[in-house]
């Protein structure tokens, strides 16, 4: 109960410093707007935020050892925060570089964009580079097997480590590096495309509900809610473990029967919206004055429809790839995604989850795990910044 009390005395103490701070500052400012009309919840948030602060300076700068004992809790606090630092000087320095090159368009797109978005921008550009020339950046291929596993990342032979394999090697001697570049080849890609394919079938279906209505449109939606009542990974467990006999059979690649039972779950997520969306568009004038004229199905869905409706299936479109990027890390991490030997950032997370037992006392083999999974949560991070500034974009919507 020691931490409980603390606690409460820590909770207490900072209460009193954010009466004191707000009271102070309505003092010496002479009771101005800002400190006037401050609630008190406000104060202690400022407060707390200032203690959060200083505790974190002093963890980053505590001892990497104690008693010889290497600490994994502060060299994993300090990569993070440096990497942080890191990203955001380049995402600061790349929105320069594209504020100063290019064409008119793109300095005045980058002049606008946020530092946030300039970040997300940069990752996925890195992330599509390392997936389109995986072959030509990794050092070894995927499948490569060397005589020594479990050499230890850093590539500090004092501490285990190998020049020749900078983050270190699995159980069965491949090269960690090279299947984490061939991870984002093989996971992402998989994800880019499974995402447009639910929203071609999804944006489809729902946008010809909203247009025909009546019986298709109740057919249509009644699917929709079964296949959405049941849980979204469960039943892609489902549907996997039955297609891993099927793939046997029909001598067809599981990664196939993958890609089409997520798109299949997800093009539900996107109907509904899709269909939300066209049936408060279809109504406009503009749709009658083109069913008038005589346009066919496809140009009132293409190109009447779908323009009108970017903002909201934007945004939808990045969570889906967030989500069906996570559902294939996921399905690879229970053993029934992307199967062996190709390298899959879910597997990887998989398979060198032991190594964390060693972070008390070599923190450099505990990392193992942590790159896979630190790249799926990068991207995701990314995604979600990029696909913000664009929603807020299309929307109209001012600063």
């Amino acid at each position: 109960m020691s931490w409980l009390l603390n606690l409460i005395l820590i909770l207490i103490a900072t209460a009193v410093v954010a009466w004191v701070f707000r009271f102070l500052g309505q003092k010496f400012t002479h009771n101005k707007p800002f400190f006037r009309d401050m609630p008190f919840a406000v104060a202690f948030g400022y407060v707390a935020g200032l203690l959060v602060l200083i505790a974190a300076v002093s963890y980053y700068f505590r001892p990497v050892e104690v008693n010889g004992v290497p600490s994994a809790g502060v060299i994993f606090f300090r990569w993070a925060v440096q990497g942080f630092i890191g990203f955001a000087i380049a995402a600061y320095l790349f929105r320069l570089f594209g504020r100063a090159v290019g064409t008119a368009g793109t300095r005045k797109l980058f002049r606008a964009m946020p530092l946030t978005a300039a970040f997300g921008v940069l990752v996925i550009l890195l992330y599509a580079i390392v997936s389109i020339f995986a072959g030509s950046i990794a050092p070894y291929g995927q499948e490569e097997i060397f005589a020594n596993a479990n050499i230890v990342p850093g590539g500090n032979p004092m501490m285990g480590g190998d020049p020749n394999f900078p983050l270190g090697t699995d159980q069965i001697g491949r090269d960690i590096y090279s299947r984490l570049i061939y991870g984002a080849q093989n996971t992402v890609g998989i994800a880019f495309a499974t995402t447009c394919l639910a929203f071609f079938v999804g944006g489809s279906l729902g946008f010809l509900a909203a247009i025909v209505g009546g019986w298709l449109d109740q057919i249509l939606s009644r699917a929709v809610d079964v296949l959405m009542a049941i849980p979204a990974l469960i039943f892609a467990l489902l549907l996997m473990t039955i297609a891993s006999v099927w793939s046997n059979q029909l001598g067809v690649d599981r990664t196939i029967f993958m890609v089409l039972i997520i798109a299949m779950i997800d093009s539900t997520r996107v109907y509904r919206l899709s269909r939300a969306v066209g049936q408060n568009i279809v109504v406009m004038d503009y749709i009658e004055a083109a069913k008038l004229r005589g346009e066919g199905m496809g140009y009132l869905i293409f190109k009447e429809i779908l323009p009108n409706a970017t903002a909201p299936l934007l945004a939808e479109f990045g969570l889906r790839f967030c989500f069906v990027f996570l559902t294939i890390a996921s399905l690879s991490f229970l053993g029934v995604g992307i199967q062996p030997p190709l390298a899959d950032w879910g597997t990887m997370v998989k398979d060198l989850s032991q190594f964390i037992n060693f972070a008390a006392f070599a923190p450099n083999v505990a990392t193992a795990p942590l790159l896979a999974a630190g790249a799926i949560a990068l991207l995701t991070v990314a995604v979600n910044f990029v696909v913000d500034w664009m929603l807020h974009k299309s929307s109209g919507l001012k600063d």
